[in-house]
């Protein structure tokens, strides 16, 4: 889920200045070389990149999505800019600059962003390290006193000239600048505690350079450019369909860079920092729309393309910038430079910059991602966009690894294993491992006729997808083994049964088995078999599955034929699709029962079953639960009963009979302490009057059980926020209204003008009661964090709050984002099957 951010007091945002104002410097060091080498390197005006450089600091970090990222030139637009500039001329290269920021507004609104989240986390923990590769090959010829090349291969082939011509200068001044900046951290005692609070990047190149200065040493600084000959924008000039495609190329390459960049430094976030200091994930949305305003405004002042920048933000992130305004300040920082501290600047030494500069892309080689990728078996996928990053660039080196990410992803697909063993006692048990797809239906056929006619056979299906093909395969095997006297029972994962006959192939790819039409458990926790998948039964834990068609038929008609609310079914007061008026025998089951009957030897007067209430109805749910789901969940309780419960959250929801918090969360025994009550709600502290239920549910759960966070759930359609809009003044108080007052500061909240909208992403609410429902979620947020035990929590950094949304009539959850949109609106989320 995604978290609610805590709101930022003064206290908050200025204990977070000086970790900002550090970074920006530590970036701004990075930034000015860099910028001044791209400009280089595409045959721009050098002032152009710190235009860019200024302009991507202030303007795309105010107004980006992505809080830490860093933007302005980089070197992923090096070789299109230079085809620009060579082409048609520094200027008008100003003016398709501006224009593709026009395009990436145009993206921006139609949220084509999130597309970039399908990247695997190999290919992007793979771009980071092949661009730290490059730039510590780049720097390495600096720091031994040369030139570096065009590319890295030149690097790499020019090192051994350069090591065979040394400047012992650059070299010494690049290592005392190392030695610092590795040092640093480690100082001893209180002076060295004292020492530490400067930051590293820091003290390494000041006391480079007072060392420098001092000793007079002769070595290259660092030497700004004139700003009498600069150039702006000029109207376009030439092929009209050559100048839409220099447009389109300019805004798709640093599109994807930039949102390559954002998810990248999410996941580097989320890899080195906790909850409590960590800002809120990057809205790509947002990111991509201040990235067109940023180069609209560095196009207009004759800058470089705009695009976020990996290697500034990594050095932004791993420096401790807590906020955007480190990314600001690193513009400012940049602006001032090239006006008022040129004499300083230069007395800069640039092996010392980069020594810096080499150091950061050295560490974005992480050995902890190398190992998260091997566990996970994409080493291949990180390798190879490693290589081709290096090799060929970024983009290039995404887009190979996205090729092998994809062309790894259909050898798993179709690499099934598939076997075939003897138990002693008879069994022949068949095992598949790995999707079942036409491609694996020769092997599959050719072990199911291995297995004798009259034999009893277990078949283990172990994935999580099953096309048509494999499914007919399976059930005509079936068929013709039951009908020649055989007996056999098909699994899933973890040995929960299901059966083959009757089901529908889509149904099978959810639960990694063929789950049948006669509703046998084949699901997960979230549909009320509890922990069956934790069990750990195995084969054992299965149910008999043979027998004749009548036995069957019977079994799947007395468990209900609906799979989407097992077991919830015996109920049928939210699994009965038909209308009370037409709550009859339709003609398909009467087709059914009469096969049925024909099968015992008679015929049967087919009359609708009344449904059974009241005490008929439990037992009858109780016995359901006994049968088919105790078995799986038996052990997985007997544990959780030695050990205690060890839930992971509070869940707050309402009490509607419409919302089973399992099914929509997939949870099992353990998972969620749930607190349930009507409308959601979180009576401030001393406002509960003689209920202290909610206060001390929260508690418990916060100081007891020590959950990892508190998600509080709404849905459409809520009798209690009816009420409240409905309620006048006047009328008699009975529990109901009294327990409804606590729901008087959402009212209060959605009537105000100070507070933002919240609002389901994609659209406005549907009407005043849902817009209710949603800001009632926001709302109860605010009163948990007025909790004593909460408010604590959140300040040792280990709780998160969430907001959820459950729309019942569409079955979608949607999560509360962080922060506000662009038109100050908290907004609900969808959440995908894949999230």
């Amino acid at each position: 889920m995604t978290a609610t951010s805590p709101t930022r007091t003064p206290q908050g945002v200025r204990k977070d200045l000086p970790a900002d104002l550090s970074a920006s410097i530590t970036v701004f060091l990075i930034a000015i070389p860099l910028s001044l080498g791209i400009a280089l390197a595409t045959g721009a005006p050098l002032q152009a990149g710190l235009v860019a450089a200024a302009v991507g600091g202030i303007v795309a970090g105010r107004l980006g999505g992505a809080p830490l990222q860093v933007s302005g030139p980089a070197a992923g637009l090096t070789v299109v800019t230079a085809e620009l500039i060579q082409h048609y001329g520094w200027r008008t290269t100003c003016a398709i600059t501006v224009l593709a920021g026009f395009c990436q507004l145009g993206l921006a609104a139609l949220r084509t962003a999130r597309s970039a989240l399908m990247v695997s986390p190999a290919i992007v923990h793979g771009m980071l390290a092949g661009i730290g590769v490059t730039i510590a090959l780049a720097q390495l010829h600096i720091v031994l006193g040369g030139t570096p090349q065009s590319s890295a291969v030149a690097n790499v082939l020019g090192l051994p000239g350069q090591l065979a011509d040394l400047h012992p200068v650059a070299l010494g001044i690049s290592a005392l600048t190392l030695v610092v900046l590795l040092g640093w951290p480690r100082l001893p005692g209180r002076a060295g505690r004292a020492l530490r609070k400067v930051p590293a990047p820091l003290a390494a190149v000041a006391t480079a350079t007072v060392f420098a200065a001092l000793a007079g040493l002769s070595l290259p600084r660092v030497d700004l450019p004139s700003w009498r000959s600069h150039a702006l924008p000029e109207m376009p000039e030439g092929p009209v369909l050559g100048l839409i495609a220099a447009v389109l190329t300019i805004t798709l390459v640093g599109s994807v860079e930039s949102l390559l960049s954002a998810v990248a430094t999410d996941k580097l976030i989320a890899s080195e920092r906790g909850t409590d200091n960590r800002p809120p994930r990057a809205d790509l949305d947002r990111e991509l729309r201040g990235q067109g305003a940023a180069n609209i405004v560095s196009g207009a002042l004759g800058g470089l393309p705009i695009t976020g920048v990996a290697v500034r933000s990594v050095a932004n992130v791993k420096s401790g910038a807590a906020s955007r305004k480190s990314s600001m300040l690193h513009g400012f920082w940049v602006l001032l430079a090239a006006f008022l501290l040129v004499p300083v600047l230069d007395l800069i030494p640039l092996a010392t910059l980069a020594a810096l500069v080499m150091a950061v892309g050295v560490q974005m080689v992480s050995i902890t991602h190398l190992r998260s990728v091997t566990r996970h078996r994409e080493a291949l996928v990180y390798g190879t966009t490693i290589v081709a990053v290096v090799l060929g660039g970024v983009l290039e080196g995404v887009a190979v690894g996205i090729a092998v990410a994809v062309a790894l992803a259909l050898h798993r697909l179709a690499r099934t294993r598939i076997t075939l063993e003897r138990l002693d006692s008879g069994v022949h048990r068949v095992r598949a491992r790995g999707q079942l797809t036409f491609l694996a239906v020769p092997r599959l056929s050719r072990v199911l006729n291995q297995i004798p006619h009259d034999t009893h056979a277990v078949i283990e299906l172990d994935g999580s997808f099953m096309d048509h093909a494999a499914y007919e395969t399976i059930q005509d095997w079936q068929q013709s083994h039951l009908a020649h006297g055989g007996s056999l029972e098909v699994t899933g994962r973890s040995g929960q049964a299901a059966r083959i006959n009757g089901a529908d192939p889509g149904a099978a790819g959810k639960t990694g088995s063929p789950g049948g039409a006669d509703g046998t458990d084949g699901g997960d926790g979230g549909d009320g078999t509890g922990g069956a998948h934790r069990s750990g039964r195995g084969h054992d834990a299965r149910h008999a599955e043979g027998g004749r068609p009548a036995e069957r038929s019977r079994r799947s008609q007395q468990r209900g034929t609906h799979q989407c609310c097992r077991p919830w079914t015996p109920w049928q007061n939210h699994c009965d699709h038909r209308a009370p008026s037409t709550r009859t025998a339709t003609a398909s089951t009467m087709a059914e029962a009469a096969a049925a009957a024909s099968d015992d030897g008679g015929a049967q007067e087919l009359s609708p079953t009344p449904r059974r209430r009241g005490a008929g109805q439990l037992a009858s749910g109780i016995s359901a639960f006994q049968r088919d789901t105790a078995p799986h969940v038996r052990d997985e309780l007997a544990r959780l009963a030695r050990e205690g419960q060890r839930p992971s959250q509070l869940f707050i929801t309402c009490a509607d009979s419409r919302l089973v918090t399992s099914m929509i969360t997939a949870s099992g025994p353990g998972d969620l302490f749930t607190v349930r009550n009507v409308g959601n709600l979180v009576p401030l502290p001393g406002a509960e009057s003689t209920d202290d239920s909610v206060a001390a549910a929260i508690e418990y759960a916060v100081d007891v059980l020590q959950v990892d966070s508190i998600t509080v759930c709404g849905h459409s359609g809520c009798g209690a926020m009816q009420a409240l809009l409905s309620s006048a003044p006047g009328v008699a108080m009975t529990p109901l209204r009294r327990w409804l007052r606590h729901g008087l500061p959402s009212l209060a909240r959605m009537a105000s003008r100070h507070h933002a909208w919240a609002r389901i992403a994609g659209r406005l609410p549907a009407d005043a009661v849902e817009q209710l429902c949603l800001t009632n979620v926001v709302q109860q947020l605010e009163h948990l964090r007025a909790h004593e035990s909460v408010a604590r929590r959140l300040a040792e950094g280990t709780l998160e709050l969430h907001g959820m949304y459950f729309h019942v009539g569409e079955a979608q959850a949607y999560l509360l984002s962080e922060g506000e949109d662009f038109f100050d609106c908290r907004v609900f989320d969808t959440v995908g099957q894949h999230a």
